[in-house]
């Protein structure tokens, strides 16, 4: 009895053990780190950025081939556009290790959704790549530009993206999973980083774009996309787009300057923000307040007339701050309740957290009613900690 009840617990397991039987080889794969949608007519035209694995290995460059390939194909839909791609490339697209998806301008302003169920569907999918907008050329042509420093154009574009956002601040990061939030949100609209080709195309599609110290053509981000639900419907400028980044205490950092009273500027390194959004109603009246605190040294100092060791110096740049970078974010919240009256700082989730049953009601004409004649009040912190490794600049010697 013993022996058939163990016989028939090991029949039972070895049905568990169903081995890899859906497992690809690496030899059977092409790995798609770049994705480029754009429409040709009726149709999707989907452009695969793979990686060549003989060039990017140890002894890169030895055949003299580019370190990746770009497959381009049509159809109806951009899963058979995808799928149809295997025509030309005699590998199966693998797409677990994609870094940027590309949209094109003209493909936005039509809407983006259609595409967008694909890649929120597919299981080979992962949400922790970007998406971005090509700004005056097709998603393809983006992806054919070959770029230096980094050998694979899609894993440039996802490292400099990153760089931007941390460091200088008019550009953010957007991956599949935050754009799908703000498409379905009642109270906020998406945008995207634009990004665009820089110098002549034509010489960014050769080998001798990446030979030369100062490259003829290079991709760069530039602009914030504005949304309406899935369709584009403008752009905020770099200004109004770090105006975008302050509000929503996106800034990890950046520079600006002050002008001197006497001429000159003093540049100013942010190292640190923090923002803090609340909604109100009153009397059926929404409103916001931006309460917005930021840590700033002293970077650059060109006024001969400036002297940093007074209280009332560090002070006075404190003040001149605060006002300009509060136009920046008026600038942005203008662009954005007057031009395209689309809210795209999560205002109306701010009013929908402090007040969910006034948001029932004012929710209906919210971006085209509501949200135009919101007052926004803005509150900004400016505190300067350091001033550098010396005090005065050594312009107020070169004066005397």
């Amino acid at each position: 009895m013993k022996q058939k009840a163990f016989l028939f617990l090991i029949l039972t397991l070895g049905t568990l053990l169903t081995g890899c039987w859906n497992r690809k080889e690496l030899n059977e794969l092409a790995i798609a780190v770049g994705l480029g949608i754009d429409k040709q007519g009726d149709q999707f035209r989907v452009s695969v950025q793979v990686v060549d694995p003989g060039e990017v290995s140890t002894q890169k460059g030895a055949s003299g081939r580019a370190p990746a390939i770009l497959y381009t194909s049509e159809a109806d839909t951009v899963f058979e556009a995808v799928r149809k791609i295997t025509t030309l490339s005699p590998r199966k697209i693998y797409f677990p290790h994609l870094r940027i998806c590309v949209i094109s301008e003209s493909m936005a302003m039509e809407g983006i959704a259609k595409a967008l169920d694909f890649l929120s569907r597919d299981h080979e999918f992962r949400s922790d790549f970007y998406l971005v907008i090509s700004k005056g050329a097709s998603a393809e042509d983006t992806l054919k530009i070959m770029t230096p420093f980094d050998p694979i154009p899609a894993d440039k574009l996802f490292s400099s993206l990153e760089s931007s956002e941390k460091n200088w601040s008019p550009s953010t990061t957007v991956t599949l999973d935050q754009l799908m939030a703000d498409l379905i949100s009642e109270g906020k609209q998406p945008i995207l980083t634009g990004l665009q080709i820089a110098g002549d195309q034509d010489s960014g599609e050769t080998k001798k774009n990446v030979e030369k110290i100062s490259p003829p053509t290079s991709l760069q981000f530039s602009g914030l996309a504005v949304f309406k639900k899935d369709r584009l419907i403008g752009w905020l400028n770099e200004i109004e787009s770090k105006g975008y980044n302050f509000i929503l205490g996106k800034v990890q950092s950046s520079v600006g300057f002050v002008s001197c009273p006497k001429g000159g500027k003093v540049a100013l390194e942010i190292i640190r923000t923090q923002s803090a959004i609340k909604g109100s109603v009153n009397r059926g009246e929404p409103r916001i307040n931006i309460n917005l605190q930021i840590e700033a040294n002293v970077g650059e100092v060109e006024c001969s007339d400036l002297d940093l060791t007074k209280v009332s110096t560090i002070y006075d740049l404190q003040k001149r701050s605060e006002e300009k970078i509060a136009g920046v974010i008026e600038s942005a919240i203008k662009k954005a309740q007057k031009s395209y009256k689309a809210d795209i700082f999560g205002f109306g989730e701010a009013i929908h957290r402090s007040n969910p049953k006034a948001w029932k009601s004012l929710k209906q004409n919210w971006d085209k009613e509501q949200f135009p004649e919101l007052q926004v009040n803005i509150k900004v912190d400016f505190r300067i900690r350091r001033l550098g490794t010396t005090g005065s600049s050594f312009l107020n010697e070169i004066k005397k």
